[in-house]
């Protein structure tokens, strides 16, 4: 007997019996839906895709909160902003958090520790994250390692703080890579190796160019002074686009703007890289450009972002504006000693402490 199937109207005719589409999602296994809204949740790009599955029927609703689903969410799903945070948004992050998601252990876990000044809590979900290999939270509890953040300046642990830098940098993490780079070229926290330390900060430079070449598709013929014919980087460019900002640090970013002059308290400064939104946790916590003493950076790696794209621009030793107010030709009174001091800051040098 031969088999009929029409399409009317957008019913399916098959043996004379007549089944609604509605009707035929309905006869889904439930396993079956939850492993399409797994894959969903993973690359959906923001909260509002999410929030538009859960809203199409009352059954993906609640499929939609099964814990296997909020643990494979992606950042996107978790990316909720300063401007829309509510008690509600902060139940979604803790929800995602019980199912084991490690985005959400590192997003919450920074909102809670810079935003929110629950030190202990925040940390704790970072640490979560950072025992499941996420790169971003074992690089984040380094800096607070490397600072003291939270505490007292007694309280840096730099030992602690290099082993998280050098599993962060083997997952990939380039400001990870680059900050190790520094420690040891330095023996800041790790027995000093120079060559080595170059070593790692070429590797850093050529890593992150590569990566923002692939993330925009840029070739050879598109930029010849970046690539080599046979596609590898040559080197390190000022003139790529910007790396992508992580929904954490856009929230912070967001959150110390709201509170007005982007001030996180009275004395403290955010760091100033413009893509980075730590604050400080107590005075002069991070270090100071040592050209022009008006910048201030978290990391290295904030200070090597912030240097190529706007900073190198701007910094200019305290004493040339000193000159210039006074009417004295800057060229004969800067000294030979600051230009090297200048110099090495733009080769990813270490800066200054504050004191």
């Amino acid at each position: 007997m031969k088999k009929q199937l029409r399409q009317r109207g957008g019913r399916a005719i098959l043996y004379g019996t007549t089944r609604t589409r509605s009707d035929l999602f309905e006869s889904l296994p439930d396993e079956i839906v939850i492993v399409i809204l797994c894959k969903l949740t993973s690359t959906a790009s923001s909260p509002a895709d999410f929030v538009a599955v859960l809203l199409t029927c009352k059954r993906l609703k609640k499929l939609g909160m099964h814990p296997l689903v909020l643990s494979n969410a992606g950042s996107g799903v978790v990316s909720v902003t300063a401007k829309n945070w509510s008690d509600e948004a902060h139940r979604f992050l803790k929800l995602c958090v019980n199912a084991g998601n490690k985005e959400a252990y590192y997003t919450l876990g920074m909102i809670r520790f810079y935003c929110l000044q629950n030190r202990g809590s925040g940390a704790s979900l970072m640490a979560k994250a950072a025992i499941n290999s996420h790169a971003p939270a074992l690089y984040s509890l380094a800096l607070i390692q490397f600072n003291g953040s939270g505490g007292k300046k007694t309280d840096k642990d730099l030992r602690a703080a290099v082993a998280l830098c050098a599993r962060a940098a083997y997952l990939g993490h380039v400001d990870a890579l680059r900050e190790l780079g520094h420690c040891l070229q330095d023996g800041y926290g790790v027995r000093k190796d120079v060559e080595e330390g170059r070593r790692l900060l070429v590797q850093a430079n050529a890593c992150e160019l590569a990566s923002v070449l692939r993330a925009f598709n840029i070739t050879q013929s598109q930029r010849p002074d970046l690539i080599e014919s046979n596609g590898s980087p040559c080197r390190y460019g000022s003139g790529l686009p910007e790396k992508k900002l992580h929904p954490a640090n856009r929230f912070l970013i967001e959150w110390f703007g709201l509170k007005g002059c982007g001030v996180p308290g009275p004395g403290l400064r955010l760091c100033s890289d413009g893509w980075c939104g730590r604050p400080e946790t107590r005075r002069n916590e991070f270090r100071r450009c040592s050209g022009c003493g008006m910048v201030n950076y978290c990391s290295r790696g904030c200070q090597a972002h912030d240097w190529r794209v706007h900073h190198k621009i701007e910094c200019a030793p305290m004493e040339e504006w000193n000159h210039a107010i006074d009417g004295v030709d800057e060229e004969q009174q800067v000294t030979d000693d600051r230009t090297v001091e200048i110099d090495e800051i733009e080769s990813d040098e270490p800066l200054d402490s504050s004191l």
